[in-house]
């Protein structure tokens, strides 16, 4: 709920001392005065309210340059001039959880960040004698290493009001910047695939 000039006039008012003085009519010149500098008040209220947003990566509107600068953005993944401002706040936020491990759940979370809510692993192996079952298709060794991240058939990014600059699509279809992230983030020698359209 928004704090108005009319709330910290109303405070100011009743930090005066009783008295006849000190009118509390909200009618008089004393109470006019209050609410004028309850408007003051009231903005500083606002901004500090928009700073605390901007503390969050992923709400960032007014400080997402100086988040991209501090995170070394743009890379070679992420080409400032074509993404939109809700891929650039998704770029800093998947750079930031990036910096965990490489765990399952670590690149999924980074998948999320990318805008793949429901992304799934695969692990494959290569056929070896005594695991294999009859009828298993051969796999050499680097099946091994093999990985393939499992994603819906195609991602639509919506233009959500507030958070978009003018100009910019209402809709943007694409996934070559979370290709790019996770080849970057995959363990190396491991081989990742991806697959669109279910698991």
């Amino acid at each position: 709920m928004g704090v108005t000039a009319d709330d910290y006039g109303r405070l100011l008012g009743q930090l005066l001392p009783p008295g006849a003085a000190w009118t509390q009519d909200p009618d008089s010149l004393l109470q006019t005065l209050l609410r004028a500098f309850g408007e003051a008040m009231a903005r500083a209220h606002h901004r500090a309210d928009d700073l605390y947003r901007e503390a969050d990566a992923g709400e960032a509107f007014e400080t997402l340059e100086r988040w991209e600068a501090a995170l070394g953005l743009p890379d070679e993944c992420s080409v400032q001039g074509a993404q939109t401002f809700q891929e650039r706040s998704a770029t800093v936020l998947a750079r930031l959880i990036g910096l965990g491990g490489q765990a399952r759940p670590d690149f999924l979370a980074l998948a999320e960040a990318l805008g793949y809510p429901n992304a799934t692993i695969t692990e494959y192996q290569a056929r070896r004698h005594g695991r294999a079952s009859m009828g298993e298709p051969y796999g050499g060794e680097d099946w091994e290493d093999t990985w393939q991240l499992n994603l819906p058939a195609s991602l639509v990014i919506q233009r959500r009001h507030g958070r978009a600059a003018m100009g910019e699509p209402y809709q943007v279809w694409g996934d070559s910047q979370l290709e790019c992230v996770l080849h970057k983030r995959k363990p190396a020698g491991s081989i990742l695939l991806f697959t669109y359209g279910g698991n």
